[in-house]
């Protein structure tokens, strides 16, 4: 059973994720404020699988507990909650780490939905692949201990990072729709932006080239989606 912490200020809001997440077979601890959060998670050692952050939070906001969580975690799944709709605050709190954003008011159905999502690329991370190994150019991905090496100098990357590494270098040279990341990464019933890909994308450039404006590896294919190059 997956176990999540919840952070959301509003009482009503938070006993409706709550209640939602127990309803699916959820294990979840709810908190009202970014200290807590953090505190819960150190005091748990870890031990949540995922986190639901709203962003307007008292004292520590959102973006600030998804990067302390981040820091302390490359596994943890996110997901950010907003009343907000404006695109920044969606490319913030991706930026940011998370790896998924629900816009408030949402249906149990859609909150289901994501968690489900992320609980699946969650647990898929904790699985051992039969191939160890997979080398391109100066890169070193290897799907057993779930790390990335670029010169034999690791690379923090979350599970959806992760997963999109894994899916370019399974198919170099290949150009690959955003659709087609979205749906290999995120699932066939995710509900969200398909800007998301882009976002992850912009991310992974900032960790995995030299030059981020000028990219060799992640290379976009104008219109359709990206190219990975060794």
């Amino acid at each position: 059973m997956a176990r999540i912490l919840v952070c959301e200020d509003e009482e009503a809001i938070r006993e409706f994720i709550v209640i939602n997440l127990q309803r699916s077979g959820y294990d979840s601890v709810d908190v009202g404020s970014g200290e807590d959060a953090i505190k819960a998670f150190d005091d748990s050692g870890g031990n949540f699988d995922m986190a639901i952050l709203d962003i307007m939070l008292p004292g520590i906001d959102g973006f600030e507990v998804c990067k302390r969580l981040r820091q302390r975690s490359n596994g943890i799944g996110i997901i950010m909650l907003s009343a907000k709709s404006q695109e920044m605050d969606k490319v913030r709190g991706l930026m940011t780490g998370a790896d998924d954003y629900i816009t408030k008011p949402f249906s149990p159905s859609e909150l289901v939905a994501r968690v489900d999502a992320i609980s699946r690329r969650v647990q898929r991370g904790k699985e051992t692949v039969n191939k160890d190994e997979i080398i391109s150019g100066p890169f070193v991905l290897n799907t057993k201990s779930r790390t990335l090496q670029k010169n034999n100098d690791y690379i923090d990357l979350t599970q959806v990072e992760f997963q999109i590494v894994e899916y370019f270098l399974k198919n170099p040279e290949t150009a690959l729709g955003r659709a087609d990341i979205l749906k290999q990464v995120w699932g066939e019933k995710y509900f969200g932006d398909i800007k998301i890909v882009d976002v992850n994308i912009r991310r992974l450039r900032m960790k995995l080239e030299n030059d981020p404006s000028t990219p060799v590896h992640i290379v976009t294919v104008w219109g359709f989606g990206y190219k990975w190059m060794p």
